[in-house]
């Protein structure tokens, strides 16, 4: 029988910028055991995600997948460009934690009361490959909000972010100090991969990058932790 999958996030999940987890997890199961839908849009906060539900309640799946948190959590870095970020992404308010746990809370609460899904939310990718850097911190610790939101509004938690640590601390990257891509960079690695024909999984090599392209978005490896993590959780909550 066919599962039914929505996987619900920002540009991780929209995959333009990073390798497909979508992709990646149906290739781990038997032909026609998923059916993905796809709802990610670049640059989302949790906010953002909580007022594009309507086509997930207006179709349910079976399972919802929640990956966001990682623009929430870049914010709060230092010298991000927040008044730029919330013209852009139409947000009311200055983006905080507090916020996030709102957000996240309201977007699980709609999702458990006008759907029967079964819900599982992602602690978030690793920023950067410096584990105690401000970044990875931050990564950590919104992680652990989205580890109470689950657990206060009877979601499952995900645990990639601690998959991702696991990876990191076996491997033991160059300690490359974190960058945060800009509109332009991003711009870049898609002409590279549409004129160029670099693929993602090229860039992020010569940058000496583990699990990312650019400090954020996955490459194979970090996207097939993704994939892994969801395929681990699924057998149990949707048999």
């Amino acid at each position: 029988m066919t599962t039914r999958v929505a996987c619900l996030g920002d540009s991780l999940t929209r995959a333009q910028l990073s390798v497909d987890y979508l992709d990646l997890l149906e290739r781990r199961r038997p032909p026609g055991d998923l059916r993905l839908a796809r709802f990610g849009v670049n640059g989302d906060f949790a906010h953002n995600l909580l007022r594009r539900l309507d086509p997930v309640v207006a179709d349910p799946p079976d399972v919802i997948t929640v990956l966001i948190g990682t623009n929430d959590a870049r914010a709060s870095l230092a010298g991000y460009p927040v008044e730029q970020a919330m013209k852009r992404k139409h947000l009311p308010g200055r983006p905080s934690a507090g916020w996030f746990q709102q957000c996240l809370g309201a977007v699980v609460e709609r999702l458990r009361t006008e759907t029967d899904a079964t819900i599982g939310l992602l602690s978030l990718p690793v920023l950067g490959q410096q584990l105690d850097g401000e970044p990875a911190q931050a990564s950590q610790a919104y992680s652990r909000m989205i580890a109470e939101v689950a657990t206060a509004n009877g979601a499952a938690y995900l645990p990639l972010h601690e998959r991702q640590v696991e990876e990191v601390r076996r491997v033991d990257p160059p300690p490359i100090p974190y960058r945060a891509p800009t509109p332009a960079a991003s711009v870049g690695v898609l002409l590279r991969t549409a004129v160029l024909r670099h693929s993602l999984d090229t860039i992020s090599r010569r940058r000496g990058l583990l699990l990312t392209t650019d400090h954020i978005h996955q490459n194979s490896r970090g996207a097939a932790l993704v994939a892994e993590v969801i395929d681990a959780w699924l057998p149990t909550r949707s048999a």
